[in-house]
């Protein structure tokens, strides 16, 4: 029997009795029933009583092409007829982890050449924990062991990624995380700047934040810095361009390995094929997922330098480190396809030529001057919009987070899939979007932005 044979209260009846949900409010969501996406097609999704929903989140980050590509679904069947698993371990392979490989070091950063694989961003991170930790014990200073990370940072869900990550209430439910982790500052200028602090001295002095942590522990006894290049789940917080020069200027100082999330911002988000090269940096490792298949199936690739690589190759031994799907061979096949598929539309030049800068032209001209947004602001196609009562003070509404959701609740309504994260709207959009796209999208939001200014008024 096919979902079709349902209505859609049955579905939700269902999906309240056997299905707990990731980040949800379980009470509140199966006392109003969840909404039920059916199917979807190039930048829309459907729901199953037929509405249509411009994806401005391209799922979870992570629908680069869109929906509705045959070929990754062709990708995926081949390989399942021709060998639709086995492992990586016992000194086996398969050819498309293989060929996948070399892809990855070819368009990553010059010094980026080795590849682990996973099936999520949260396992991809985990692996990258343990081998900066490993690398160090190889290199003889097993002291060098503490990790830097940030506050409000988003590193996954496990039990190592909540740890590397800096949201406090996944910390409070987690009741104990990994040790050795500590967090500062994030570069978060909209709240963070002193009055009259320009954008450069702040970046300078968030940096600040990462070698007073070194220096407090004593570089002897620091492992590596974390942080994503642009800081995705946390709200879009884009870093001045002065952070991450000092940030990597203080990391090589000390001898302390730079670990790059690229899991939001890898695979053309910001107009390279990853953010280090948009911003310059040049880390050990780059976590990354998510858009390396488009979201068609489960694969994470933790890419590492030849630092690292080089001392794991030569001085490790056996690394016990794995997971059942490393370089599953369907997953791997159709991040292949992916990445062919990017390539050849030419989607990565788009988002740093044409519709990056279109998107940060619109968000300023046609949302930015709202009586309920304090600022927008974007790099490549993602961008954050914040939400306040007070345009000139930066007040915002009481409770904290519930405008956004007002926001929210109205935009999907009216056909405008957007994430409120605490007072902040955010929006990464399949890399297929276009001008007209983005017209409709700022179209959309300025109607759920009046519709929420008329609500919050009441309040």
């Amino acid at each position: 029997m096919t979902y079709q044979n349902y209505s859609l209260k049955q579905l939700q009846q269902i999906d309240a009795a056997y299905h707990l949900h990731p980040f949800t409010d379980h009470k509140e969501m199966r006392g109003a029933g969840s909404r039920i996406i059916t199917h979807a097609n190039g930048p829309f999704i459907y729901d199953s009583e037929g509405a249509e929903i411009l994806d401005g989140m391209a799922g979870l980050w992570c629908v680069n092409i869109g929906y509705g590509r045959d070929e990754l679904a062709e990708a995926a069947y081949a390989q399942m007829k021709e060998l639709p698993y086995y492992n990586s371990f016992f000194k086996c392979s398969t050819p498309t982890p293989v060929l996948l490989s070399k892809k990855l070091a070819e368009i990553a950063p010059k010094h980026v050449n080795q590849v682990f694989y996973g099936s999520s961003g949260s396992e991809a991170n985990d692996t990258a924990l343990r081998l900066v930790r490993h690398y160090w014990v190889l290199e003889g200073q097993p002291e060098k062991n503490r990790i830097i990370s940030r506050k409000m940072a988003y590193h996954g869900s496990t039990v190592a990624g909540t740890s590397l990550g800096g949201m406090d209430g996944m910390h409070k439910q987690l009741n104990g995380a990994v040790p050795n982790i500590v967090h500062v500052m994030m570069p978060y200028a909209y709240e963070l700047a002193l009055p009259g602090e320009s954008d450069h001295d702040f970046g300078l002095r968030a940096a600040g934040a990462v070698e007073e942590a070194i220096l407090e522990a004593g570089a002897d006894k620091v492992a590596a810095f974390i942080g994503e290049p642009v800081m995705g789940a946390g709200g879009v917080k884009i870093p001045p361009a002065s952070y991450w020069p000092e940030v990597q200027r203080i990391c090589r100082k000390y001898n302390v390995l730079l670990m790059l999330d690229e899991v939001i911002t890898g695979y053309g988000r910001t107009g390279e094929w990853f953010a280090a090269q948009t911003l310059g940096i040049e880390p050990d490792t780059i976590t990354t997922a998510k858009a390396l298949t488009s979201g068609y199936q489960p694969l994470s690739a933790l890419l590492v330098g030849d630092r690292i690589a080089s001392t794991l190759v030569e001085k490790g031994g056996e690394f016990n480190h794995g997971y059942t799907y490393s370089g599953h061979p369907v997953a791997c096949a159709v991040a292949l396809k992916n990445l062919e598929i990017i390539e050849r539309e030419g989607l990565v030049d788009r988002v740093r030529n044409d519709t990056g800068p279109y998107l940060a032209k619109a968000l300023q001209e046609r949302i930015a001057g709202h009586d309920l947004v304090g600022e927008v602001r974007s790099i490549g196609l993602m961008g954050a919009i914040e939400i306040v009562k007070d345009k000139a003070t930066k007040e915002r509404f009481l409770p904290a987070g519930g405008a956004a959701v007002t926001v929210r609740d109205h935009a999907i309504a009216n056909g405008m899939m957007l994430r409120a994260t605490g007072d902040t709207m955010i929006l990464s959009p399949p890399l297929i979007w276009t001008r007209d796209t983005i017209d409709m999208a700022c179209d959309r939001i300025s109607k759920a932005l009046d519709l929420a200014q008329a609500d919050l008024r009441k309040r």
